[in-house]
């Protein structure tokens, strides 16, 4: 550790403490007409992950809202070696944040059983007083970010400042690239480790959290 500075991890959810992306389950397992091409246009940058999240659980009826949170919370994987992680970040004194562009509805109730304090996750909120299912933005970007993220990483990571923090990242998706390039170390997989190869960001691959732990470890011994 930097002399004098304290670890903090911000670690992505869907398809890293999730073995899959949650949104895109959720919203293939109900196929709502026209789902696919707002996928699409968010995955071609055609439209920012907030507007297309927002307009793909539009689709949705609020009167759903039981089935999804079943559908989502019995379909959820957890990766391989978290609890074990979150034991190694207590005695390590290491501070854990879920930084999540995932929905309230789904995070909270997967993390349930992990005793992660409330405080310590970020994510989008949901509503279903209306006919249709309304995603709202607690966390949304602020200056210097313009991505239209929906839950800005990068904006969380910023309240940490690098002169206080020893700041580590943890994800697998493109949409964790700007909060890498802001990071002291990353770990990476599927998508992430493609972005930081190609821009020369420096990562340490995983699968498992058990390879986390083996990076993590050799930090602290360090």
């Amino acid at each position: 550790m930097t002399q004098g500075k304290e670890r903090i991890i911000f670690c992505d959810f869907d398809g890293t403490i999730t073995m899959s992306d949650n949104i895109v389950a959720v919203i293939r397992h109900f196929d709502p007409p026209g789902w696919r091409r707002i996928v699409d246009d968010v995955l071609a940058e055609r439209k920012s992950i907030r507007q297309g999240v927002g307009e793909l659980f539009r689709l949705l009826p609020s009167s759903k809202k039981d089935e999804m949170i079943d559908f989502a919370v019995n379909n959820a994987v957890i990766r391989e070696g978290f609890a074990e992680l979150l034991r190694f970040c207590r005695y390590e004194g290491i501070e854990f944040y879920v930084t999540s562009g995932g929905i309230d509805f789904f995070v909270y109730p997967i993390l349930a059983k992990f005793d992660i304090p409330r405080d310590h996750i970020f994510c989008n909120g949901s509503d279903f007083s209306g006919e249709r299912v309304e995603i709202t933005w607690p966390h949304p970007c602020e200056p210097p970010c313009t991505n239209d993220c929906g839950m800005c990483k990068t904006t969380i990571m910023r309240r940490f400042p690098p002169g206080r923090y020893e700041r580590i990242v943890i994800g697998d998706s493109v949409t964790d690239f700007e909060a890498a390039k802001m990071a002291d170390a990353v770990f990476a997989r599927s998508h992430l480790t493609e972005k930081c190869r190609a821009l020369g960001v420096p990562y340490t691959p995983f699968e498992t959290f058990y390879d986390v732990i083996d990076g993590l470890e050799e930090r602290v011994m360090s």
